[in-house]
């Protein structure tokens, strides 16, 4: 049993999509979150500054004493999760093996989508993961540049016809070509779940990157004997642009009243 936090970063409020889904699996445990909002979105960023962030943002978790990082960044995870690993003596999980792994257990035609940010796209993780599990399976992948900036400003709603418009675009040409499973590879996506689901239609699965992972953590935690004991944990958010801001949106993507402030970060110092 260890009673220290569980720390969780994103480039943004994506992330909290992960945190939602762990506040649900694991009550008794406190995390810690940082959104990178004076820098989103990662999706455009060559490989060099991705890196740089991401150890700014593990460096700042780190501060905190924690015993393991879900790196809620499906851009982070498909380019510098392995650096991370070895650079650090903690648990550190990403989002993009518990999808794949989940994506090939339920596609009956072989066929799985792929939507996510340019550079996750652009690095072929995915598709390396999945074809480790399963050669079989084809990896259709599309990136979705505009989905990140539209969920962050508040635009994800049914009914919104920017985001549909937008959706339709992206999703119409997966749609056709004849996928049954599609993986959301970035943890904004979750937000857009019933506008993507609209597009693709039920006979399409859709992936939640962000709930596969809050359960790969709590396995990760139970069998290293890292899980708390209770009582009911809590979470505090940091973020390092507009904090005030940033708070109006979390409490949207946690669903639930926030009862502390969200509190700033400069991230440069780190």
């Amino acid at each position: 049993m260890d009673q220290r936090p569980v720390g969780v970063f994103d480039s943004g409020v994506g992330g909290l999509s992960a945190v939602r889904e762990l506040r649900k699996l694991l009550p008794s445990e406190n995390i810690i979150y940082f959104g990178d909002t004076s820098r989103v979105p990662y999706g455009g960023r060559s490989p060099e500054i991705l890196l740089k962030y991401a150890r700014q943002d593990v460096h700042f978790l780190r501060s905190f004493d924690i015993k393991a990082i879900l790196v809620a960044c499906g851009t982070v995870s498909t380019t510098c999760l392995p650096i991370l690993r070895r650079e650090n003596d903690l648990p550190i999980l990403g989002v993009v093996k518990p999808a794949c792994r989940r994506a090939v257990q339920v596609t009956k035609t072989r066929r799985v989508g792929l939507i996510a940010t340019a550079a996750s796209v652009r690095s072929g993780a995915y598709e390396k993961c999945i074809a480790g599990l399963d050669p079989a399976v084809e990896v259709i992948a599309k990136a979705c540049p505009l989905f990140v900036p539209l969920v962050e400003n508040g635009r994800y709603r049914p009914g919104d016809t920017v985001i549909e418009t937008v959706a339709r675009e992206y999703l119409e040409p997966l749609r056709q070509t004849g996928i049954d499973t599609l993986i959301l590879g970035c943890t904004h996506y979750p937000l857009l779940m019933d506008v993507i689901g609209s597009v693709m239609g039920p006979a399409v699965t859709l992936i939640n990157a962000s709930e596969e992972a809050a359960w790969d953590l709590k396995r990760a935690l139970r069998d290293g004997d890292l899980l708390s004991p209770g009582p009911g944990g809590e979470a505090t958010l940091y973020a390092s642009d507009q904090p005030s801001d940033f708070r109006a949106v979390a409490q949207q993507f946690l669903q639930e009243e926030l009862q502390k402030p969200v509190l700033p970060v400069d991230i440069d110092r780190y």
